[in-house]
């Protein structure tokens, strides 16, 4: 008889835009840890897709909360509903695993971190590339000491994959995704600024709209400030073909990791490095699928085996971050990080 730490999650994914149909196909891999039962989305045209997968189409949210089937739920969902959904979930008793950003204000991200834990419920957030094989080496390698005294952080996640979406999208909202590429591409490397620096103490950031109709901007830089001292660069842009490099320096040496394509489908990374009295070496590392892997950790922590990686105090200060980030780009000053 398989116990019940060993059987897969149940999860109903809410939500079969873009991302919400990725994740249901990495996921596939994964059914021994997580087996996705259901899916709500309410716009026309999922039913081919949960035909094909072997999903049940549910009309509604509340639907897959009722449900005794569903033990957690996947917000693949515009992100000005995530701190409701969060809420409802909570009330209901299902794990949460939430697309980023986790809520547009420090306080959203406070309150659901908080209703969470209150209830000794998981929350797992989506950001894939602490899983990615060379930024978990490199975030490694922060915390045993190996980079020494962390100084500065310099990173790029851009693309155009926005350029040719209907103007009715939700993506190309300036209320639901503001900041440029904020929302969709720098929230991950925020999230890795403030693991290697902590908590952030002042941004500023230009954000202007050079090469597209796009109404939160097209080109985005912020420069952000800890309160523990070392400096941090992030560009956000949403008019280049992609790019995303992450690097961090330190006194005793420094790493680079390169992506070969975007997460949506891997092809391998390329990392530069060096240590102090060392030449630079480039290196490669194969694919790999850091969706599912943050998924099966998530699994994981529902399941006791593991506590899950990513805290509620690292989501909270990624989310300070981004509230000052959108406060800074509309004012154009520094905006101190609550």
């Amino acid at each position: 008889m398989i116990s019940s730490q060993d059987r897969p999650v149940r999860v109903a994914m809410v939500g079969l835009g873009w991302w919400g149909r990725k994740m249901v196909a990495v996921l596939e891999g994964a059914r021994p840890h997580l087996d996705v039962v259901c899916a709500v989305e309410p716009a026309p045209g999922a039913e081919e897709f949960c035909a094909e997968h072997g999903l049940k189409l549910l009309g509604n949210y509340a639907e897959a909360l009722e449900s005794p089937d569903v033990e957690a739920v996947i917000l693949a969902t515009p992100h000005s509903l995530h701190e409701q959904q969060i809420a409802d979930a909570v009330a209901a008793g299902k794990h949460v695993f939430c697309e980023k950003p986790l809520a547009m204000t420090k306080a959203g991200a406070e309150k659901a971190v908080a209703l969470c834990r209150e209830a000794g419920l998981v929350l797992g957030m989506g950001h894939e590339r602490r899983f990615e094989p060379p930024i978990a080496g490199m975030l490694a390698a922060a915390a045993d000491g190996r980079l020494g005294r962390i100084l500065q952080v310099e990173a790029n996640f851009s693309h155009d994959k926005f350029l040719g979406l209907d103007p009715s999208n939700w993506r190309l909202n300036a209320s639901q995704a503001p900041a440029a590429g904020m929302t969709a591409t720098g929230i991950h490397l925020t999230d890795l600024s403030a693991k290697l620096l902590g908590p952030a103490r002042d941004v500023r950031v230009a954000c202007e709209n050079l090469a597209s109709q796009i109404p939160q901007g097209d080109t985005l830089s912020a420069h952000i400030r800890f309160h523990g001292g070392g400096t941090a660069y992030v560009s956000a842009t949403l008019a280049t073909p992609f790019v995303s490099r992450f690097a961090v320096f330190g006194t005793k040496g420094w790493i680079e990791v390169r992506d070969k394509a975007h997460v949506e489908a891997p092809a391998g990374w390329v990392v530069t490095s060096a240590s102090t009295g060392t030449p630079i070496e480039v290196a490669e590392v194969g694919p790999a699928e850091p969706v599912r892997d943050n998924l099966v950790a998530f699994a994981a922590a529902v399941r006791g085996r593991q506590a899950y990686p990513i805290t509620g105090e690292d989501m909270i200060n990624n989310i300070a971050i981004l509230e000052s980030i959108i406060k800074s780009a509309a004012t154009g000053m520094v905006e101190t990080v609550g």
